[in-house]
C-alpha cells in the first residue's frame, strides 16, 4: 500500500487524509495549527505539527520516503498561504518525492504549481476530496460510473500481470469479487490485427486478455481498488 503525506489540514486536506486512511493507506497528516492536528490525530497513521517550508522538519518525519504528497494549504491570508504552498512543493521536489499534488484555488495558481514541480494540480471547486482519494488509492482505475452507493462500472487498462491469460485463468470474480463486463482490444496489444480496437461484449472463459486491453469491470469501489496495477 502506498504511503501518503497530506500537508495542510483545512476542509479539503482533512477530508482527503481521512478518506485515504479509511481506504487502508498509511497517512502522515501535517499542519502548522495544533488544533487541526488534534482533530485528526486518531483518524490517520501519524499527525504532526510542523512548518512544511522547513525541509529538515519534513525529513525528520519521514516525508521524503512517502510515495505521494498532497499539499492542501489554504492560499488566503495576504498570499502567505500561497507562498508556503509553493515553497512546500519545491521542498518535496528537492527531497525526491515522485508524486506531488497541489491544491490550487484558480488556474493561475495551478500553472505556478506545475512550473515549480507539482506533478498534478487539484481544483477542489470542481473535484471532490473523495474522488481524489479514490484516484490516488487506485490509479489503475480510469473512468467509472457510479450505479449505486459504493458500486461502480469502471474502465481498467489490463496490467502486465494479465497479459496472455484467459478470463478463466484470471478468476476476477473469485479473486477480486468483480465482474468482467466487456473487453476493448488495445491498439497496441498482441491481439490479431483484425481485432485491434474491437469490442468483445460477451467475454468467454477461453477469451485471452492482452496488455493494454481495456476492461470494463463492475463491483464495489473497495474491490475495484484492489485490482493489480502492474
Amino acid at each position: 500500500m502506498k504511503r501518503f503525506a497530506v500537508i495542510g489540514l483545512g476542509r479539503f486536506g482533512r477530508k482527503l487524509a481521512i478518506a485515504l486512511a479509511m481506504s487502508g493507506a498509511e497517512v502522515i497528516a501535517i499542519d502548522k495549527n495544533r488544533e487541526e492536528i488534534e482533530l485528526i490525530r486518531d483518524q490517520v497513521s501519524h499527525a504532526v505539527r510542523l512548518d512544511s517550508t522547513d525541509e529538515e522538519a519534513l525529513k525528520a518525519q519521514g516525508v521524503d520516503k512517502v510515495d505521494v504528497a498532497i499539499i492542501g494549504i489554504g492560499q488566503g491570508h495576504g498570499g502567505q498561504g500561497f507562498e508556503s504552498a509553493i515553497l512546500t512543493v519545491v521542498n518535496l521536489r528537492q527531497m525526491g518525492v515522485k508524486e506531488i499534488f497541489a491544491r490550487a484555488e484558480d488556474l493561475i495558481a495551478g500553472e505556478v504549481f506545475s512550473k515549480v514541480g507539482a506533478t498534478d494540480v487539484i481544483y477542489p471547486e470542481i473535484e471532490s476530496a473523495q474522488r481524489w482519494a479514490y484516484k490516488l488509492i487506485a490509479p489503475q482505475i480510469g473512468e467509472k460510473i457510479d450505479f449505486a452507493p459504493g458500486y461502480s462500472l469502471a474502465r481498467v487498462k489490463a496490467p502486465a500481470s494479465f497479459d496472455g491469460k484467459t478470463v478463466m485463468d484470471l478468476q476476477l470474480r473469485q479473486k477480486y469479487s468483480v465482474n468482467l463486463v466487456a473487453i476493448k482490444r488495445g491498439e497496441h496489444s498482441k491481439s490479431k490485427k483484425s481485432e485491434k480496437g474491437a469490442i468483445i461484449n460477451v467475454p468467454m472463459p477461453n477469451t485471452i486478455i492482452y496488455l493494454d486491453d481495456i476492461l470494463m469491470v463492475a463491483g464495489s469501489d473497495a474491490d475495484l481498488a484492489k485490482l493489480p496495477q502492474e
